[in-house]
C-alpha cells in the first residue's frame, strides 16, 4: 500500500512539472532534471561578474563565505535572465565552499529567487491586504488578460511574465507592482516600483516596456509626490522640534 501511495505521489509530481507554468515560482521545493535545467550543464559567472563576486565576498570574513549566499544567488539570477538553474546554484555552492544543499535551501525558501524561467520583464503584483483592498486582483487580471498568459507563464516572445509578491512596503501608495528588468543582463538590471496603479495604467506600462521605453517609476498618480497625500502636505510643514528628553548633541 505504501509503495502504491509513493508511486501515486511521484506521478503527481511529474504531472506538475509537465505543466506549462506553475502557480507560484516557489511552490515546488524539489527539483527534477530537464534538458535546460540539470547539473550537467556548464555554468559560471562572466568575467565582469567574477569581479563582482570578489567584491561581494570582501564584505564577509574569509571563514564566513557562506554569508554571501543571497547576494551571489541574486547576481547569478540577474546573469541568467531572471531565474536560477541548478547548475548556477552549484556554482555558488562551490564559491562559498558549502554542500550544494545549503544553497538549495536558501533558493527554495525566498520567493525572490525564481527556479523556473521568467520573462525579460518579470511583473510582480503585490497581493498583501492593503493592495488587495485597493484592487490588486484587478491589476493582475488586467495584466494576464492583456498579455494572454497565466500567472508565472512567459509570453511567446519571452518578454513578459506575471507573478505575485507579498508586501513590498509601499502600502501608502497601494496598489503597486514591481518590474524586474532582466532585458540587459546583470549589467543593466533594474528593479523598479510602480505605485498607485490602475488596470489601465499597468497595461500602458507594459506597452511602453514592449517598445523598449522606460516608463517613469514611482507613484503613477500625478496629484501625489512620492508617498505624500494628494494636493500636498497639510501638516508637518516645518522642521520637527528636537525631543525634550535628551540632548542629541551629546550622542
Amino acid at each position: 500500500m505504501l509503495a502504491r501511495l509513493a508511486a501515486n505521489r511521484f506521478n503527481e509530481i511529474r504531472h506538475i512539472f509537465r505543466q506549462p507554468s506553475r502557480a507560484f515560482s516557489t511552490a515546488l521545493n524539489y527539483h527534477l532534471d530537464t534538458p535546460d535545467n540539470n547539473p550537467n550543464l556548464p555554468w559560471e559567472f562572466t568575467n565582469a561578474n567574477q569581479t563582482k563576486v570578489k567584491e561581494i565576498l570582501s564584505h564577509y570574513p574569509s571563514n564566513y563565505k557562506q554569508s554571501a549566499v543571497i547576494p551571489l544567488l541574486d547576481l547569478a539570477q540577474q546573469q541568467h535572465g531572471g531565474w536560477l538553474p541548478v547548475s548556477a546554484m552549484n556554482a555558488v555552492a562551490k564559491i562559498i565552499e558549502v554542500p550544494p544543499i545549503r544553497v538549495y535551501e536558501v533558493a527554495t525558501f525566498y520567493s525572490m529567487f525564481n527556479r523556473a524561467k521568467v520573462g525579460k520583464y518579470h511583473l510582480l503584483v503585490c497581493g498583501t491586504t492593503p493592495c488587495m483592498i485597493r484592487g490588486s486582483r484587478g491589476i493582475e487580471e488586467a495584466l494576464l488578460k492583456h498579455l494572454g498568459v497565466k500567472r508565472n507563464e512567459v509570453t511567446p516572445d519571452g518578454l513578459f511574465s506575471v507573478g505575485e509578491m507579498e508586501c513590498m512596503g509601499c502600502c501608502v501608495n497601494a496598489p503597486m507592482i514591481t518590474v524586474a528588468d532582466y532585458s540587459n543582463g546583470s549589467e543593466g538590471y533594474t528593479y523598479n516600483y510602480y505605485e498607485d496603479v490602475t488596470p489601465e495604467k499597468v497595461v500602458e506600462i507594459v506597452e511602453k516596456l514592449s517598445k523598449g521605453e522606460k516608463p517613469p517609476h514611482g507613484t503613477q498618480n500625478p496629484r501625489r509626490i512620492k508617498g505624500g497625500p494628494e494636493g500636498g502636505n497639510t501638516t508637518l510643514l516645518s522642521e520637527p522640534k528636537p525631543p525634550p528628553c535628551r540632548d542629541l548633541d551629546s550622542c
